[in-house]
């Protein structure tokens, strides 16, 4: 195993998942390694937060943060590339990724700990996961109880608190209908081979696919979508990525309704609280409160975001779709990067 890196995770973790199934498209040999008890030693040397996953590459050097590891692994294994060739496909496929990462997260998080089943669910597979192997294993139902009430008090830090609870199931629901809409034609999000935003997005939904509310959500009213989620387990090039206006009738709406109008209205209010040391961000959607917990990282991501526009913000096509969707006046900011 020392020409293969190790990726320390969780499969109950959608930035592990969202991993892992890259690694497996590009083709990257790895060693996955179960974060718990017994792997928790190797971790505590190697990370700097404690977040998963973390990968330790064969010189013994480490990386945190799915996005930042997988942009580097793209310089090292450039083909087959997860970018577009276009410059409006590919930074759409970069705002998808942002958006899956930082708001598909929270209407995943709003389900696997809001209702009582999916709580008991979701703490008890962590717990025997997490113990697997482990001298304690037949004790998980103990270390369950403690994952849950762990856990369901973290939700108001992913916003999923009883203010904003309607406005993430909403979310949800629509996002999931958007999604069937546009993957009943195509196996991937841009075409065929999986790009960017499909890892992004990939990571959530697969978690939420797993949960029993959100789960039996997905089957009773999204084939497609699942049929996604399950090519993206280990997913191959079925052909090339579709031509930008081949994609824009089914994507449009999930750039207008969810990205331009709840994600980046979102993201922007919290770099703003970020940068006026707010503790709290408020906002409105549809005349109602949404509000959580300011963070630090997502006010980070957006600044990251933004760069990642200036070298092709002058894109005739990539303009157009911005402010037809509405997308533009919010990531035209000059907000400050913290």
């Amino acid at each position: 195993m020392a020409d293969r890196m190790q990726l320390l995770a969780l499969e109950m973790s959608p930035y592990s998942m969202k991993l892992r199934s890259y690694l497996r498209y590009k083709g990257i040999p790895f060693e996955w390694i179960t974060r718990g008890p017994r792997t928790e030693k190797l971790y505590q040397r190697h990370a700097k937060v404690q977040l998963i996953p973390l990968v330790i590459f064969p010189d013994g050097s480490s990386m945190q943060d799915s996005t930042i590891i997988m942009e580097h692994l793209e310089t090292l294994h450039p083909e087959p590339s997860m970018h577009p060739a276009e410059p409006a496909a590919r930074f759409l496929s970069e705002l998808l990724e942002e958006f899956g990462d930082e708001w598909c997260n929270k209407l995943m998080f709003q389900y696997r700990w809001g209702p009582l089943v999916d709580q008991k669910s979701s703490a008890s597979r962590i717990a025997r996961a997490g113990l697997e192997g482990h001298r304690l294993r037949p004790f998980w139902p103990i270390a369950a109880v403690f994952l849950r009430r762990r856990m369901v008090p973290r939700m108001a830090f992913a916003g999923a608190n009883p203010t904003n609870r309607p406005h993430l199931e909403a979310s949800w629901h629509r996002t999931v209908e958007i999604l069937e809409a546009h993957l009943a034609g195509r196996p991937y999000l841009f075409g065929g081979r999986p790009a960017f935003g499909d890892f992004g997005i990939w990571g959530q939904v697969h978690q939420a696919s797993t949960d029993v509310t959100a789960g039996g959500h997905l089957r009773e009213s999204a084939p497609a979508v699942l049929r996604w989620v399950d090519r993206m387990s280990e997913p191959v090039a079925e052909g090339e990525f579709e031509p930008l206006d081949a994609l824009l009738p089914t994507l449009s709406p999930l750039l207008e309704e969810q990205i331009a109008g709840r994600f980046l209205p979102w993201s922007v209010a919290n770099a703003k609280a970020y940068a006026a040391a707010e503790p709290q961000t408020r906002l409105e959607f549809d005349g109602e409160l949404y509000e959580q917990k300011t963070f630090k990282y997502h006010a980070w991501s957006l600044g990251q975001l933004r760069e990642k526009l200036k070298p092709v913000a002058s894109d005739p096509a990539l303009r157009s779709v911005l402010e037809e969707t509405g997308c533009a006046a919010y990531l035209d900011l000059d907000l400050p990067v913290p």
